[in-house]
């Protein structure tokens, strides 16, 4: 079926996201979407003068060539990969699923050699750096069933949070930019034991605004390495690897995760951890403010842009906002402070800015939902 919205989408893509000019490359990576979709953004490809290139793959292919290759297999298929990511000028994954957790059960040692040999050299290296990027979710009714929603509510739902007004985001973000650029001190209390402090200081801000990712609608940093003290108590389930985590807390001495407990697989938790070094460090600070994003569904595009959250990431930080750290894993996990879940604060240097998922300094007003125009 050729829905409209598709074309409103795969605009958005091209010429937002993208900004794509003519004569560029751009490749294509399609996982179980439907075809109609593909074809759009081929034709805003089109339309805006660059060069189409089309990949596409199957998570459960996906899922049997990382589990079972061995590790020269890895490097051929990502040395192929590679030369072909080097000749293009954007990226666009446009990732759908039938199943969430298709790469659980995958051996730890097997991951690591396909973030060593693949992951990193290919994405991390090559196409986060160096092409411009954009990361799409589809909405399959496996993501239905994560929202705990109908397929046809779910789909209404994604294409309202998906083309949300992203230059109005983009002005409205830029006070905060300016006050995380000043900012030294970072301070976050939560329920229970969450008392969380750390320092920005000189580190960088990127403010996001529809440009890598869709949906949309945050504003990162990272911590200075070594900053990092206090306990951080996550409130919002994790799918990580194929596994779900919950209730996850860390606490930091030195910048370093000490000590990591949750609901689940613990022994599981603590592994991804130890995947190498920079895995116990921080790499990301994020606020969240997408204000058509409320409720997490156990997917990190759409829970890490959720209104009135943060998110802090152990592993890789990115080169717009480096804080040093390397690693081969970069999770996402997020904490929501609205007075449902049990609220919070966050302040820059002994003010505090959020309160209960709303920013409450009048230069910051503009982020919060009913200013950016939730539906």
């Amino acid at each position: 079926m050729n829905d409209p919205r598709f074309a409103t989408l795969a605009s958005t893509i091209v010429n937002h996201s993208c900004q794509l000019k003519p004569g560029e490359n751009i490749l294509i990576e399609a996982f179980d979407i439907p075809i109609e979709m593909v074809i759009a953004v081929v034709d805003a490809t089109i339309k805006a003068g660059g060069n189409p290139h089309v990949e596409l793959r199957s998570t459960q292919v996906l899922r049997s060539l990382q589990a079972g290759m061995t590790e020269s297999g890895i490097k051929a298929w990502a040395a192929c990969d590679l030369h072909r990511m080097t000749q293009m000028q954007a990226y666009v994954a446009l990732r759908g699923s039938n199943n969430a957790s298709e790469m659980a059960g995958i051996g730890d040692s097997q991951v690591k050699v396909f973030g060593a040999h693949y992951q990193r050299p290919v994405h991390l290296e090559q196409r986060v750096k160096k092409t411009k990027w954009v990361v799409l979710r589809w909405p399959t009714p496996s993501m239905a069933q994560l929202a705990k929603s109908s397929t046809a509510d779910f789909e209404d739902y994604f294409f309202r949070v998906c083309c949300v007004d992203y230059a109005a985001i983009d002005r409205a973000v830029q006070p905060l930019v300016a006050r995380m650029l000043k900012a030294d001190r970072v301070h976050i209390v939560g329920p229970g034991p969450t008392d969380l402090r750390f320092s920005i200081k000189n580190v960088g801000v990127v403010p996001c605004s529809g440009e890598m990712n869709i949906p949309d609608g945050e504003c990162f940093s990272a911590p200075i390495r070594e900053s990092v003290e206090g306990i951080l108590q996550y409130n919002t389930a994790t799918l990580y690897q194929g596994n779900i985590f919950s209730n996850i807390r860390f606490e930091f001495q030195k910048g370093r995760i000490v000590k990591a407990t949750c609901d689940g697989d613990e022994t599981k938790l603590n592994s991804i951890l130890d995947t190498d070094d920079g895995a116990r460090y921080i790499g990301e600070f994020s606020l969240g403010f997408n204000p058509a994003i409320l409720t997490p569904m156990l997917d990190t595009l759409f829970d890490e842009k959720i209104a009135g959250s943060f998110h802090f990431t152990p592993g890789q930080c990115y080169d717009e906002a480096p804080n040093g750290n390397a690693s081969q894993i970069h999770w996402d996990i997020v904490c929501i402070q609205r007075p449902e879940y049990g609220g919070g604060t966050v302040s820059f240097d002994g003010e505090i800015i959020r309160r209960d998922g709303l920013f409450v300094v009048d230069d910051l007003t503009g982020l919060n939902p009913d200013r950016l125009g939730a539906t």
